[in-house]
């Protein structure tokens, strides 16, 4: 592995250099208000939305992960990277919806639809789960590419970068994380196409590749018996855990409430969306590479994770080595702004401002900064627990996320689809989805324990994307159980927030937000997905 030289250093002062000058002039222009903070005064532009969603969702945790994915006979979680279909469901599906409420944040959106318990619950599991999911991964992942680059100690490497983006988060809000993260887009997907070209050069072309890996290599469909990744389970719980994610969750739907407007925040996911297509061929070919040139020992690593910062420091010449080191930096540093502010902005509107309404907004800004402080510790804490649960950082990632996806997916989902479902059934789902996801997380963790004959064991050790599947069937039919056995909604409450009780003057305008031209690039972006899906078929 080679060391960065002065070069590749100048490159990366220019860069931070650069980063600096942008964050101080968002710092500047900031007002200490929640909107200025939390949303950016919602007054962004489609472009910055959808690099925003982009670089939010493109951490160093999906660069190291996906690439050590790519290294580790792990195709088929090239599923989860090709959902830019379900980032077009956010904007033509879910965006009206939270736009017409004017809300804050997801929980808020589901007290307009329920009443404040879901409120509650979602914030506080919502909250858990970042630490869970997001942060603790990002802070991992952010310590392996800092390591591995400067060759310092992975716990310094990780804490020093936290406290970095910790300071321009905390003093920036919103507004400093998705311009920085615009920048940050940029680089990291001109660095890794530079990668991608320079290293299918390297090991003679795709041709090539196949030839040494071995066509099936290549093919994301395993049977359905496949213990690892049997497709039917790997298609549904992928989709849950997408909806989830891209539709649902504060981290990216922060995003599209930044917008001018309903036209821009859809035109944002549309572009993120396009953009969402990208990391197939920048971060997963790149772990391909190395594991062919691995196999033929032109390269090492020790841990697949290692991958992608291995290939970049060994194949990239002098300086542009620096900047895309500047650039996995930056992912890691986009990633956990982005999860900093929706910590912040969940505790602060969710959870502080309910408990004192009558705080001053300066007040609650400063709230919001100490909050991302202690939600920072813990996830620093909670990475050497996470290391049991799963070899691969991707793995583990989709894993956790298939047992907290469920039962907020079919909150939402039935949410706005049937009008019949009630506060009761969605306040019950989510209390009981976040008994039935901690008890699978303790059980895979303790399932050595058991009898392996025992139903405690056969819970622990089954497939985590099948388990996925049906505890989503189960939530779904739960639901709609509690809520037909339970109060009709009041009419009131949800007009306009479910399909079936939208007003004709709504229809009238939300049709006034898009034309043919979103329409067009939205069924392109489906095809490109289906054609991917075709191609990597081991054939």
């Amino acid at each position: 592995m080679q060391q960065l030289d002065s070069l590749d250093w100048i490159s990366i002062s220019f860069y931070f250099l650069l980063l600096v000058g942008v964050a101080i002039w968002v710092i500047r222009k900031k007002e200490d208000n929640t909107e200025d903070y939390f949303l950016a005064g919602r007054n962004v532009g489609w472009f910055v939305v959808g690099a925003s969603i982009f670089a939010s969702n493109i951490g160093s945790e999906h660069v190291v992960g996906l690439a050590g994915t790519g290294a580790s006979n792990k195709l088929p979680l090239l599923i989860y990277e090709i959902h830019a279909w379900v980032v077009l469901m956010l904007g033509w599906v879910f965006l009206p919806f939270y736009a017409r409420s004017g809300v804050f944040t997801m929980p808020e959106f589901l007290e307009k639809r329920f009443d404040a318990r879901s409120r509650w619950v979602l914030s506080v599991f919502s909250i858990v789960a970042y630490v869970l999911t997001k942060i603790s991964v990002t802070i991992y992942a952010g310590g392996v590419v800092v390591s591995a680059l400067l060759g310092i100690d992975f716990w310094t490497g990780a804490i020093a970068t936290v406290v970095l983006t910790g300071l321009y988060t905390v003093l920036g809000g919103m507004r400093a994380v998705v311009y920085t993260e615009t920048l940050q887009a940029i680089l990291l997907v001109v660095g890794a196409a530079v990668l991608t070209f320079i290293g299918l050069d390297k090991v003679g072309g795709w041709g090539s590749m196949v030839d040494t890996l071995g066509p099936e290599y290549f093919n994301m469909w395993r049977p359905a018996t496949d213990p690892d990744f049997p497709w039917p389970s790997l298609f549904i719980t992928s989709t849950i855990v997408g909806i989830w994610y891209w539709c649902t969750d504060q981290y990216i739907v922060q995003r599209t409430l930044t917008a001018k407007n309903i036209k821009e925040g859809r035109r944002g996911t549309i572009f993120g969306a396009l953009l969402k297509l990208l990391p197939v061929f920048l971060f997963l070919i790149p772990g391909v590479i190395a594991l062919t040139l691995k196999m033929r020992g032109e390269l090492h690593w020790d841990s697949a994770d290692e991958a992608f910062p291995v290939l970049m420091s060994n194949l990239l010449p002098s300086g542009l080595r620096g900047l895309v080191a500047a650039g996995l930096l930056a992912a890691l540093m986009s990633s956990l702004a982005s999860v900093f502010n929706s910590c912040s902005t969940l505790f602060t509107v969710d959870v502080y401002k309910k408990l004192r309404p009558n705080t001053p907004e300066k007040k609650l800004v400063k709230t919001g900064q100490v909050a991302t402080v202690f939600v920072v510790v813990i996830g620093i804490i909670w990475i050497p627990i996470m290391a049991n649960i799963s070899g691969v950082l991707y793995e583990y990632l989709q894993s956790v996320q298939s047992y907290i996806a469920p039962p907020i997916t079919a909150v939402f989902l039935l949410g706005i689809f049937y009008k019949r479902i009630n506060a009761t059934g969605a306040f019950a789902t989510l209390i009981m989805g976040i008994i039935v996801a901690f008890f699978r997380i303790a059980l895979e963790l303790l399932k050595e324990n058991f009898d392996s004959d025992g139903v405690l064991y056969y819970l622990g050790d089954m497939n985590f994307l099948t388990f996925g599947a049906w505890f989503f069937l189960f939530c779904l039919i739960f639901m709609v159980v509690v809520s037909l056995l339970t109060e009709v909604p009041d009419k009131n409450q949800i007009a306009n927030l479910t399909f079936g009780t939208i007003s004709e003057e709504e229809k009238i305008k939300n049709k006034s937000s898009y034309n043919w031209v979103d329409v067009s690039v939205s069924i392109g972006i489906v095809l490109i997905v289906i054609g991917i899906m075709v191609f990597f078929n081991g054939k």
